[in-house]
């Protein structure tokens, strides 16, 4: 075969196969469902023991920011700058609150199959309790958006719907940053309230210590037991 005859249609066969090559990636992109995505985000999660990041919760008008640290299975705290000393604690059997401006600790002893705050939905078990809870879908479409409008910073955006009334939320939404990790969750309450965490300066696996998590109350502060609910 004349060899530029041989060169031609190989680059025939290139044009034809190629382009068809790549529509088909794009689509098998295009139809991964939100279950699927929500399970490369669990995987991500699944590889992190412990995380330290900036976080603000937004509630209204009302602000709240610091940092906060977790670790796996179920440790979590924020040293909060504003305000300013205030100290929220979660371990395997109680949350703590310590409000400084009232000299207050607010403790409350955790249920067995107590679920877990906005922020702490932002791990492995927050994650596993929201694909055995909740119903997912993304929330417009799965491509990549602007976390605000003109933002810079891209997500993907799920939407989680209550399976019952036992959930302490009714709905959420997941704002996912291109490095599967969370950037934003909305949360919205029995009663409609919506609060907002918003994650920044995300470090992963810095072998944060047990002692982190131990907290040692002011003695002068006067303490509240179970603020929320009878303890079992």
């Amino acid at each position: 075969m004349n060899k530029l005859l041989y060169v031609k249609k190989l680059f025939i066969i290139c044009l034809i196969i190629f382009p068809a090559l790549f529509a088909y990636s794009q689509e098998q992109a295009r139809i991964v469902t939100a279950n699927e995505f929500l399970n490369f985000v669990s995987a991500q999660y699944g590889s992190i023991d412990d995380y330290e990041a900036k976080v603000v919760i937004t509630k209204g008008k009302e602000k709240m920011d610091g940092t906060i640290y977790y670790k796996t299975p179920s440790l979590l705290r924020i040293n909060f700058d504003n305000p300013k000393e205030q100290v929220l604690v979660v371990d395997k059997e109680k949350l703590v609150i310590y409000i400084p401006k009232y000299r207050v600790i607010m403790q409350q002893k955790l249920k067995k199959k107590s679920g877990v705050s906005g922020a702490g939905m932002a791990s492995k078990e927050g994650l596993k309790i929201l694909k055995q809870n909740y119903i997912v879908s993304y929330l417009e479409s799965p491509d990549l958006v602007p976390l605000d409008e003109g933002s810079e910073e891209m997500v993907i955006k799920l939407k989680f719907v209550w399976r019952t009334a036992d959930e302490g939320f009714r709905q959420l939404i997941m704002s996912v940053g291109e490095d599967n990790l969370i950037r934003r969750m909305v949360c919205v309450t029995a009663d409609y309230t919506e609060m907002q965490f918003d994650f920044t300066d995300i470090k992963t696996n810095e072998g944060i210590p047990d002692t982190r998590f131990e907290y040692d109350s002011p003695a002068s502060a006067n303490v509240f037991e179970n603020f929320l609910f009878e303890a079992e």
